[in-house]
């Protein structure tokens, strides 16, 4: 958005200003008033919900275990992504592709430092592993 939007909200906040009046007792605050806007701040409000409904991701880190190109690339990466998989089974494993190279990577870190915790176990197994920053699968609520 180019500002257009933060113009039209604070032009509502300046043309449209509401009262509020607040009856205090001991232990609660109440507020009452009315709240007068255009329509089309719901009409806004519920677009902004969709856009955000169709992003699954956020920022974050994984760890690289594999990447090659070339002949045989593709099973390469399946037998890593395969191996990984059968002795960290709890642990989301990720192969993709991106022409030339397919890649394998691992978790869904928040932090760099949830990462590097997780790195320094897997450097018996992937000595050359390393940690990059990515979008990652948002954390399951429960």
């Amino acid at each position: 958005m180019n500002g257009t939007f933060f113009r039209f909200i604070i032009i509502i906040a300046i043309l449209f200003p509401f009262s509020v009046s607040m009856a205090q007792s001991p232990d609660t605050l109440e507020l009452k008033g009315t709240v007068i806007q255009d329509s089309r701040v719901d009409a806004l409000v519920m677009k902004h919900i969709r856009i955000n409904q169709h992003f699954q991701t956020i920022d974050g880190f994984r760890v690289q275990l594999f990447s090659d190109s070339g002949n045989n690339s593709k099973n390469k990466a399946q037998a890593v992504y395969d191996a990984f998989v059968l002795k960290y089974p709890a642990t989301g494993a990720y192969l993709s592709f991106k022409s030339p190279n397919y890649k394998v990577r691992i978790g869904d870190f928040r932090t760099r430092l949830d990462a590097q915790r997780f790195l320094i176990e897997l450097t018996v197994d992937y000595p050359n592993a390393f940690i990059v920053e990515e979008p990652i699968h948002l954390p399951q609520t429960e």
